[in-house]
C-alpha cells in the first residue's frame, strides 16, 4: 500500500484492486437478479456513506439556526414549492391546519417567511420565503455542494466522464418516476 495520493485518486495503483467482498462472482455463479440486488445494496451503502460525509458540511448552517425540525421542514418545503397555502403545507407535513398555523407563525416571527392573500382567492393565505429564508436554504444546500465539488476535483477526468454519463441516466429515471408520481394512471416499474 505504498501508492502515491495521485495513484489512489486515479485508481492506477495497488489500492484500486477490488476487495474480495466487492469482486464480482464468476460468470454464471449467481443470477442477474441476485447480482442486481447485491449491486443495489452496495450502491445504497455507498450513498449512505456519502450522505454521512457531506452531512458534516451541511450541518454548519443548520447548527447556527434556531429552527425546530418542523419549522425547518416548512422552510425547506417552501424553498422547493414556492408560494404555498397553509392547507398544502399541512398536507405535506401530515399535520392539521391549526398546527401548521402555529409553526408558520414562528417562522414568520423569525423573518424567514411571510404571509399574503392569494390573488385568485382572498379567503386563502399563502406563505412564501423572505429573502432571509431563501438565503438560509441556499446556505444549507450549498454547504453540501461545496464538499461534493471538493471530492469531485480529486477524481481523474475519465472517472468524471463516466460519472456524468451515469448521473444523466439517473436523472432520466428520476424524470420518469416524477412523471409517474404525477400521473398515477401511468406505467409503473
Amino acid at each position: 500500500m505504498n501508492d502515491s495520493p495521485a495513484e489512489r485518486r486515479t485508481g492506477t495503483g495497488a489500492a484500486s484492486a477490488p476487495r474480495p467482498q466487492d469482486a464480482p462472482a464468476p460468470h454464471g455463479e449467481i443470477g442477474e437478479d441476485a447480482e442486481r440486488g447485491c449491486l443495489i445494496t452496495r450502491l445504497a451503502e455507498l450513498q449512505r456513506s456519502m450522505g454521512r460525509f457531506f452531512a458534516r458540511d451541511r450541518s454548519m448552517p443548520l447548527l447556527a439556526s434556531t429552527l425546530t425540525m418542523q419549522q425547518l421542514k416548512v422552510v425547506m418545503f417552501l424553498s422547493f414549492a414556492g408560494s404555498t397555502s397553509g392547507q398544502e403545507l399541512a398536507r405535506h407535513l401530515g399535520v392539521g391546519l391549526a398546527t401548521v398555523t402555529g409553526i408558520v407563525d414562528r417562522v414568520v416571527a423569525q423573518g424567514l417567511a411571510s404571509r399574503h392573500e392569494d390573488p385568485h382567492d382572498r379567503r386563502v393565505r399563502r406563505v412564501e420565503l423572505t429573502e432571509a429564508g431563501r438565503r438560509l436554504t441556499s446556505e444549507i444546500v450549498e454547504a453540501g455542494t461545496g464538499g461534493y465539488i471538493r471530492l469531485l476535483r480529486r477524481l481523474d477526468t475519465e472517472t468524471l466522464r463516466t460519472m456524468e454519463t451515469v448521473m444523466r441516466k439517473i436523472e432520466d429515471v428520476m424524470r420518469e418516476m416524477h412523471a409517474e408520481d404525477a400521473d398515477p394512471t401511468g406505467p409503473t416499474a
